[in-house]
């Protein structure tokens, strides 16, 4: 079992994951792009590093583990068929993994790259709420650039993610969450719900507090790419392409694009 999942910030806005057994001294860390933060919280804590979680290849999210690995004799986890190689076990859709108790079904969710994997651990699998590890793929209020896959690709993957329980909580590895509700708020204007996150987000960032972990049920209600379906974001990607969008996909392909240039 865990007791609390604990964001190690690195780099400008990344955040690396770490928990540990409420039965030893024993910790597992999420995508340690930078060994030197993790080390100083390990060592700060006493706690000996025995898992690692790669999502994707990117270095903000792998560079780190070589480090680590000189240090402690961690397994590393991460996925199938990826340029990142310092992998332990390797891993796709329909794999499940066991740390600390908690078992891991893992996600294949490509678009932001095509190696790219999620970490869920539902309420039935010894965590005591749905727990997702979803790296770049779904942020909060918005999702990641499509560097390697396409816009139905990444489409899809967010859905997979959507499906999950409303409860489940999100967590991504950046702290993107204000400038995503900038976007959003232009995408989705009338959105009451997204105006109230915004003012919430706002007061964590002003006291120092992440924004994260958030839910599925908050990103539903709020994050553009997820309500590519509802008639206010429909509208807003035909006005800014200026076309009839004919389903969804071009809804989605249409705020991403709008995204990358906001």
């Amino acid at each position: 079992m865990i007791e609390k999942i604990h964001p190690i910030p690195a780099f400008t806005d990344n955040y690396i994951w770490l928990f540990k057994d409420s039965a030893s001294n024993n910790a597992c860390v999420v995508d340690p792009g930078d060994a030197e933060p993790v080390l100083a919280y390990l060592e700060e804590n006493g706690l000996n590093l025995s898992h690692i979680l790669i999502t994707h290849h990117h270095p903000d999210h792998t560079a780190g583990v070589a480090k680590l690995l000189s240090r402690y004799k961690a397994t590393v986890y991460g996925p199938s068929d990826s340029p990142f190689k310092n992998t332990s076990e390797r891993l796709q859709e329909g794999d499940e993994i066991e740390v600390y108790g908690l078992k891991f079904k893992i996600m294949n969710i490509p678009g932001h790259t095509l190696d790219h994997i999620a970490y869920f651990c539902d309420a039935s699998s010894g965590s005591p709420v749905p727990t997702l590890f979803c790296g770049d793929t779904l942020f909060a209020a918005g999702c990641g650039r499509i560097f390697e896959g396409n816009p139905a690709m990444m489409y899809e993957s967010l859905q997979k993610l959507a499906e999950l329980d409303p409860q489940s909580r999100v967590y991504c590895t950046h702290e993107y969450t204000l400038a995503n509700l900038a976007f959003a708020t232009a995408a989705d204007p009338e959105n009451t719900a997204l105006q109230e996150r915004v003012i919430a987000a706002k007061n964590k960032r002003e006291n120092d507090i992440p924004t994260l972990p958030s839910s599925i049920a908050l990103e539903l209600a709020t994050n553009p790419f997820l309500r590519c379906s509802e008639q206010g974001l429909i509208k807003s990607a035909e006005s800014r392409n200026e076309s009839t969008q004919a389903n969804a996909v071009d809804v989605f392909t249409t705020l991403r694009q709008w995204k990358d240039n906001f």
